[in-house]
């Protein structure tokens, strides 16, 4: 069994320890990284999260992303594929369902991309989207104390339906 579901309160401590993750992806990508941003419950000020750090990283062409495994393996990062996501490279930082890290590789500016992007800036931008949100986890996390994968599952109807409203927002 993995670790349970916990939320945590937010930390100004995400943002530095993103800071610090980016400093060493780019020492290790250089100039195949197009943007590495800073994504999921962690990147959003004022939102209770798993204590993950979630980084994305654009790239031109998910294959160089090949090249990357063994260094990024070298700092700790281990590559997990996922058939299901064929639009994504995935690695993890931490025991397997108690990873600390989570680096998402997409093509940039893909459909993927923006929705994280559009995600994030959604809730930093609503309070109210923003608390819905926190309160959603919190719940979740004590319906699905021992089960990610569930708990993952239960919050995609609210993720997919603030990336509309941002999309309909964009879009005006």
């Amino acid at each position: 069994m993995g670790k349970p579901v916990v939320i945590e309160e937010y930390t100004p401590d995400w943002v530095l320890q993103f800071q610090e993750e980016q400093r060493l992806l780019n020492g290790i990508l250089g100039y195949k990284a197009i943007a590495i941003e800073h994504i999921g419950s962690t990147s959003v000020e004022g939102l209770g999260a798993k204590p993950i750090l979630d980084i994305m990283v654009g790239v031109y062409h998910l294959k160089e992303v090949d090249e990357f495994i063994e260094p990024l393996e070298m700092v700790g990062y281990k590559y997990v594929f996922h058939k299901e996501f064929p639009n994504r490279r995935f690695f993890r930082k931490g025991q397997w369902r108690a990873g600390t890290h989570h680096l998402h590789f997409y093509k940039y500016e893909s459909e993927e991309w923006s929705n994280n992007i559009l995600f994030r800036n959604f809730l930093r931008t609503y309070p109210d989207q923003l608390k819905q949100y926190h309160q959603l986890k919190k719940e979740l996390a004590e319906k699905y104390h021992f089960d990610r994968v569930a708990y993952t599952i239960a919050k995609e109807p609210f993720i997919q339906n603030v990336i509309k409203k941002a999309k309909e927002e964009r879009d005006k």
